[in-house]
C-alpha cells in the first residue's frame, strides 16, 4: 500500500533565523519538497536535506509566481505521491497568511496536515524596533489589520470609525502604499492628527529601517524616504517609548551588510556573531572542501604514521579531513603513537580538542610560517620526521623553513578547495544588485575564488564605499597581490579577531560622521 504524504504548514517568523522554532527547523530539515513564501528569510532553505525539492510560491504584493488555487493543488498533489512537505510562510500561517484556505484544501482533499505556528510581525517588528504593543500607561489591547484592502472602497470589511474609536494600539499590515488613506480615514474619524505612528520595514533583520512621524506626518515621511514595502505600521502612544527601549537598532554593527566567504560548513560560526551584533549577512561561500585529487601521499603517511615525530595542521579543514581518513584506516585513537602535534591557531586546537587531543605547540601569532620557529624553540628539529597535513594548494615557505631548521618534511594534502557556485539562498544576486559594505575573507583560497565569480575591481567600481576585512597577513598578501589591499586586517587573526576589528572599524566610522 502506497504511503499518503504530510503536509506540514510552517510559520518561519518574521526574518531573524533566530525566532524559528525548533518544530519548525526540525521538518525543513525532513522534508522532501518546500514550498516557500518571498518573506522567509532564504537562509532556511540551507537546513533542507541533500535532494529536496525547493519551489518558490511568491506571494508578495503584486507578485505571485504560483496563483493560490494552484499552489493548493500542488500540496495535494506531492502529499498524494507519498512526500513529506513543508509550506514555509513567513510570520504565522494563520495570520494574514492564507493559511487557513490551505488547509481547507488538504482537509477536503483528505491530505493529513499539521500547522506550525510561527511568530508574527504583528508584535516582533514593533518589539525590534523598541516598540511594546501594549503597555499599562498607554493602552490595554492591541488591534490588528490589513492595509492591504483598499480604504476607499465603498464597502469595507474594516470598520474605521470603530477602529478609531478606541485607545488600543493600532497594528496595520501591508499598508505601505495606503498609509495617506488610512492616517486620513482615522484622522476623519477622531484620531488626533499629532497621534505618533511608526512603520518597520523588514522587521527583525539586519536590513530593518524603521521610520517615525504623526498620522499628519507619516505620509509624507514615507514619500520623502522612499520607504517601500514590506512593513508594519504602528499607531498610538506606544510608539513614545522607541527612544528609551530601542534595543536592535543601536547595536554595533546595525545598518552594515557583510558578506561572509567561508565555506557552507564553517559559514556560520562567523555569521552568527555578525547577526548578534545587528548585521545584515549574506552568506555567499566561494569554495567548498573535497577530497584531494592523489590520496597516494596519504595513504603512504597514514601506513608510516609511527614514525613521524610532529604533525603540523595549518586549519581546522586540515583537522576534520585528516581524521576522516584516520578513522577509515584505525579503529583507535592510540594509534596516532606517541607524535606531538603543532596548530596554527585556536580555531585549528580547538578542533583538535574536540578529539581530546593535546596540542604541543601553538604560536603566538597565528600564521603558517611562525610553526616552524615555535617547534624549534620547543625542541631541535634535527633529523625529526614532520609530517603537514593541509590543502592540496598551500604557501611552500612552512616546509622550506622546517627543511632549512634540519627536519624531514612530508608535505600532504588532504583536501583540497573548488570553487563554490551554488546560490541557494539568493545571497550572490542580492550582491551582484544592491552591493554590500563590507566583504570579510579568512583563506587565501576564499579571495581567490571570490575574484574569480566576483571581480574585485568590477564590485568596487560599482560599490566604492565597499570594504575588505581579512583575517590576517597571508590572506591580505592574497589580496595585495590582486591589487587591493585589505581595509582592516584582524588582529589576532582567528574569527573573534575578525568580529573585534570590523566592530571597531564600524563604531570608528560613525563616530566620525557624527
Amino acid at each position: 500500500m502506497k504511503k499518503s504524504g504530510v503536509v506540514y504548514l510552517v510559520g518561519a517568523g518574521p526574518g531573524d533565523p533566530g525566532l524559528l522554532t525548533l518544530r519548525g527547523a526540525e521538518l525543513i530539515g525532513r522534508a522532501d519538497v518546500i514550498i516557500y513564501d518571498a518573506l522567509i528569510n532564504a537562509d532556511f532553505l540551507k537546513m533542507a536535506k541533500t535532494g529536496a525539492e525547493i519551489i518558490y510560491g511568491g506571494k508578495r504584493a503584486n507578485e505571485h509566481a504560483i496563483p493560490q488555487d494552484e499552489l493548493n493543488a500542488l500540496l495535494v498533489r506531492h502529499a498524494t505521491e507519498g512526500k513529506t512537505v513543508v509550506r514555509l510562510k513567513g510570520g504565522d500561517p494563520y495570520v494574514f497568511g492564507r493559511g487557513g484556505e490551505e488547509a481547507e484544501e488538504l482537509s477536503e482533499a483528505g491530505i493529513a496536515f499539521e500547522v506550525v505556528p510561527g511568530i508574527s510581525s504583528v508584535v516582533a517588528a514593533p518589539n525590534y524596533a523598541g516598540i511594546p504593543v501594549t503597555h499599562r500607561d498607554f493602552c490595554s489591547g492591541y488591534t490588528v489589520v490589513t492595509g492591504h484592502q483598499d480604504p476607499a472602497k465603498e464597502i469595507s470589511s474594516i470598520d474605521w470609525a470603530q477602529l478609531a474609536k478606541y485607545p488600543d494600539t493600532k497594528i496595520i499590515l501591508m499598508g505601505v502604499e495606503r498609509i495617506r488613506i488610512i492616517a486620513g480615514l482615522l484622522q476623519e474619524n477622531g484620531m488626533l492628527a499629532t497621534t505618533p505612528v511608526a512603520m518597520v520595514r523588514w522587521g527583525t533583520t539586519g536590513r530593518q529601517e524603521s521610520l517615525v512621524g504623526t498620522l499628519a506626518t507619516i505620509a509624507d515621511l514615507v514619500e520623502a524616504a522612499k520607504f517601500k514595502a514590506p512593513a508594519v505600521t504602528i499607531v498610538g502612544g506606544v510608539v513614545g517609548l522607541r527612544d528609551r527601549l530601542n534595543w536592535f537598532e543601536t547595536r554595533a554593527l546595525f545598518g552594515q551588510r557583510v558578506v561572509v566567504t567561508r565555506t557552507r560548513e564553517q559559514a556560520s560560526q562567523l555569521s552568527q556573531q555578525l547577526m548578534e551584533l545587528g548585521a545584515e549577512v549574506l552568506e555567499i561561500p566561494t569554495i567548498k572542501i573535497v577530497p584531494p585529487e592523489n590520496k597516494e601521499d596519504l595513504t603512504d603517511a597514514l601506513l608510516d604514521l609511527h614514525e613521524y615525530n610532529w604533525l603540523i595542521f595549518t586549519s581546522p579543514n586540515g583537522v576534520s579531513a585528516f581524521f576522516e581518513y584516520f578513522f577509515r584506516a584505525f579503529d583507535d585513537m592510540r594509534d596516532l603513537g606517541g607524535v606531538r602535534i603543532a596548530a596554527v591557531g585556536p580555531a585549528t586546537a580547538a578542533k583538535l580538542k574536540e578529539l581530546h587531543l593535546k596540542v604541543d605547540v601553538m604560536p603566538e601569532a597565528y600564521v603558517a610560517r611562525n610553526i616552524a620557529k615555535s617547534i624549534h624553540a620547543y625542541e631541535s628539529l634535527e633529523n625529526l620526521r614532520v609530517l603537514i597535513m593541509r590543502a592540496e594548494v598551500a604557501s611552500p615557505e612552512l616546509p622550506e623553513q622546517l627543511q632549512e631548521l634540519g627536519a624531514i618534511v612530508d608535505d600532504v594534502p588532504v583536501y583540497r578547495t573548488v570553487p563554490e557556485t551554488e546560490d541557494i539562498t539568493g545571497s550572490a544576486a542580492r550582491l551582484t544588485e544592491e552591493g554590500a559594505d563590507w566583504v570579510t575573507f579568512a583563506s587565501s583560497s576564499a579571495v581567490e575564488n571570490f575574484h574569480a565569480r566576483f571581480p574585485l575591481g568590477a564590485l568596487k567600481e560599482k560599490n566604492p564605499g565597499m570594504r575588505f576585512l581579512s583575517i590576517g597577513p597571508e590572506t591580505s598578501k592574497t589580496l595585495v597581490g590582486l591589487g587591493f589591499p585589505p581595509d582592516v586586517e584582524a588582529s589576532p587573526h582567528t574569527i573573534e579577531g575578525m568580529v573585534k576589528a570590523l566592530s571597531k572599524a564600524v563604531g570608528t566610522a560613525k563616530k566620525s560622521k557624527g
